[in-house]
């Protein structure tokens, strides 16, 4: 004889075909598995407003513990653009193949400033952010995304320094100056590629990060902050490598933009945008083929 079946509540239970095809009827996905890129970039899209609250709020959050409030936003890059003009302008003079020294140095300083703490901060990305990873579901590229926003939202009083003190220092007004809001959107992508691609990296060994602090401070002394590249380093294979490395050319595309002392050089230009596509596109790609390890370790 036979055992009888268990009993199902009146009810066969659902293969797991057929539970599949329920649950996709519905618009349920399965956790922790990797979307289709094309997926992945439409659900990244979707969470744009998101990521403008999130970056907007971080951004504003930043100097609420300061008395000076926003203000030290404008400050802090006046203070810093001063100390170091001392330094590399007056006690190291490193002023060869430069004409306005202070604009030239205000420019390398803010804009480097920008680009480091983007790094930095999206080294932090994931790691930072472990309770909204692992309690709510979204594509996880808003979070290094999110950081280069707010990084940039928090840079634009420096840019307000930067023109001001280029003008300030005699600098006129020509039509270059219009290629000035390109370079900052340049700028924009470039760091956004480097977001993807540090946070992607830390998250996989996160004594990493010690590591990256170290890149940033070599990149302050080998990406023409203080000195002209060329004056320095020659024209030979070191000073193109870095010349047309992506902290460089940031740099160099605002001062070719705003300094008249700074010639145009279409070629910086191409490169310029060549990072600001390759490096998003890679980028993006590389981080999103970790997404369904993200907040696992």
């Amino acid at each position: 004889m036979t055992a009888p079946a268990p009993a199902t509540g009146g009810d066969s239970p659902l293969s797991p075909d057929a539970a599949a095809q329920v649950a996709a009827k519905y618009g349920l996905e399965r956790g922790g598995v990797r979307p289709r890129l094309g997926r992945y970039l439409k659900q990244t899209w979707a969470q744009r407003r998101f990521l403008w609250t999130l970056s907007s709020a971080q951004s504003y959050a930043r100097n609420q513990d300061n008395y000076l409030g926003q203000l030290w936003g404008v400050l802090n890059p006046l203070l810093l653009a001063g100390a170091y003009f001392l330094i590399f302008g007056q006690l190291l003079d490193l002023k060869d193949g430069v004409d306005n020294y202070v604009g030239f140095l205000v420019i390398g300083l803010l804009v480097f400033m920008y680009s480091a703490g983007t790094m930095t901060s999206a080294s932090k990305a994931i790691s930072g952010n472990l309770s909204l990873v692992r309690s709510l579901r979204f594509p996880r590229a808003v979070l290094p995304l999110s950081v280069t926003l707010t990084e940039f939202i928090a840079f634009l009083p420096s840019v307000a320094v930067i023109l001001v003190l280029v003008l300030v220092t005699g600098e006129p007004l020509t039509v270059h100056w219009l290629l000035f809001p390109v370079a900052m959107l340049l700028i924009l992508a470039i760091n956004a590629g480097i977001s993807l691609i540090v946070a992607r990296i830390v998250h996989s060994s996160r004594d990493l990060r010690n590591l990256i602090t170290l890149v940033v401070r070599l990149l302050r002394y080998v990406s023409g902050v203080f000195f002209s590249i060329t004056a320095f380093a020659g024209h030979g294979l070191v000073g193109t490598v870095m010349l047309y490395q992506p902290f460089a050319v940031v740099l160099d595309i605002v001062r070719q933009s705003l300094l008249s002392g700074t010639p145009f050089n279409a070629t910086t230009w191409y490169v310029a945008l060549g990072w600001a596509i390759v490096l998003p596109v890679v980028g993006f790609i590389f981080f999103w083929r970790a997404e369904a390890t993200y907040g696992r370790n």
